[in-house]
């Protein structure tokens, strides 16, 4: 498998048998089709045979639903399993790195990245959510305040401020049992509440890797439901 981490920044990839993960810069020029050649280039002579991508964006059943706020226009429509001439799943970043970060519960997921990632799982049940652009306060955005620019506006001593207050908020909406803060800038924070704990950017590697086992195990279990209704 190979698990692609798209980010603001950087595209980052792990594939099966490797350790250590190729970056490659992104930004507001990157592309679906520069992404795909770069990661080409970056990845040859890497064997993979199916491929889980974390979009920065809404992603409905397996396809891109809006366009990305910190990447160039394109990936709307893109298809990738046609491009990669491989089976993809495609699925939000921060939902993919909340996989790999769960460990029971209700845990919130809240990536601290170029935007602010979000998701919930419930119980085993994965809910991505968009929480990045609701207003928060004087007309801006949970985003402006948490995510790259509210840390590069405001430093990082009140950009902390700013991200415990909104975790704080989003405690107390949700309910969760735990939080976890993730993203690239989440090394960024010092002393945290009770409930709340830090993350690894390498839990996004092994959410995607996490997505091909339980739909395999969700095959082997229907399979063995259809042995056991041919046996009756």
């Amino acid at each position: 498998m190979l698990v692609i981490d798209v980010g603001g920044t950087h595209v980052k990839a792990l594939a099966t048998g490797h350790r250590q993960p190729v970056r490659i810069p992104s930004g507001p020029e990157m592309t679906p089709r520069k992404m795909i050649a770069a990661l080409r280039k970056a990845t040859a002579g890497w064997d993979y045979s199916a491929i889980s991508i974390g979009y920065p964006g809404a992603v409905v059943h397996n396809r891109i639903a809006s366009e990305p706020h910190n990447l160039a226009p394109g990936w709307l429509g893109f298809d990738f399993q046609k491009a990669f001439r491989h089976p993809v799943k495609l699925i939000n970043d921060a939902a993919m790195q909340a996989l790999g970060s769960y460990h029971g519960g209700r845990m919130l997921f809240l990536g601290l990245g170029a935007g602010l990632g979000s998701a919930m799982i419930v119980d085993g049940v994965l809910e991505p959510m968009e929480l990045a652009h609701l207003p928060y306060k004087n007309g801006r955005t949970y985003e402006d305040y948490t995510g790259l620019r509210g840390l590069e506006r405001w430093g990082k001593k009140k950009w902390r401020r700013n991200v415990l207050d909104v975790v704080q908020r989003l405690k107390a909406a949700l309910e969760p049992d735990y939080v976890v803060l993730g993203g690239g800038n989440s090394k960024q924070m010092k002393k945290l509440p009770p409930g709340v704990e830090l993350g690894d950017n390498t839990n996004a590697f092994h959410g995607g890797f996490r997505l091909w086992r339980k739909e395999r195990e969700a095959a082997r279990h229907a399979a063995g439901a259809r042995i056991r209704i041919i046996e009756k």
